[in-house]
């Protein structure tokens, strides 16, 4: 079956949900560039004052406030806490990078 297919009113509410979800996407990106220049703040004034570009008992703190709120809003929390250590792996490695540490690793 293709989408030519599938009955006017389904195809419509597809195209409803699938733009909904391009907005939610578009929201997403933003939200996380947002950050990122937050994190690079952070990276530069950790860098001036010798600060290691990891702050660990944060991060676990972090983690564990990211798990609650996936669960209230019912998503699931081992979910919410990869995406985080996704993120905080390239907050870190932006860190280094400010630092003036090792050169991010290239992937092949």
């Amino acid at each position: 079956m293709t989408t030519k297919d599938i009955d006017a009113n389904v195809r419509a509410e597809l195209t409803r949900l699938r733009e909904s979800i391009d907005n939610i996407d578009a929201a997403v990106v933003h939200m996380l560039a947002e950050r990122f220049k937050c994190t690079q703040q952070v990276g530069h004034l950790k860098a001036e004052h010798h600060l290691p570009p990891a702050d660990p008992a944060r991060e676990a703190r972090q983690i564990e406030r990211l798990r609650q709120l996936a669960e209230s809003a019912k998503l699931d929390p081992a979910f919410a806490e990869k995406l985080l250590n996704f993120i905080i792996a390239e907050v870190i490695r932006h860190h280094e990078t400010i630092a003036g540490g090792p050169p991010p690793a290239q992937e092949e």
